[in-house]
């Protein structure tokens, strides 16, 4: 599992919530740390991230990236700011709107990991 968060604080919450829910956590601030920790980590399953991050891309660009580059990869995204238009998502993505309750969080990853594609 991947959480990228510009924010330390909400990266934070996240990462505990799923390591509570028994997943192995990878953390990453931005869109570039993300593809290298992908780059590096040929296990992820799931990407989680924010949309609204500083620099380029955004977390939707990293979302359609990651679909892109590595098919295999769960997308969850989150936003409490934006929520995506039609057609904004890669295929299967899934949205998650912030502020979210650690039991929505832990239902939808085990979903994603549990799909078949």
């Amino acid at each position: 599992m991947l959480i990228v968060d510009d924010e330390e604080l909400v990266r934070m919450v996240g990462c505990d919530i799923l390591e509570f829910g028994g997943y192995r956590v990878i953390e990453a601030a931005d869109a570039g740390a993300a593809l290298q920790c992908l780059e590096a980590q040929a296990e992820v399953m799931v990407l989680f991230t924010d949309i609204n991050m500083p620099g380029t891309p955004d977390g939707l660009g990293l979302a359609q990236l990651v679909h892109d580059r590595w098919p295999h990869v769960k997308i969850l995204v989150a936003s409490g700011n934006v929520r995506p238009g039609p057609g904004d998502m890669p295929p299967k993505g899934v949205f998650l709107s912030k502020p979210y309750r650690a039991d929505d969080l832990l239902t939808l990853v085990r979903t994603l990991t549990q799909a078949e594609d």
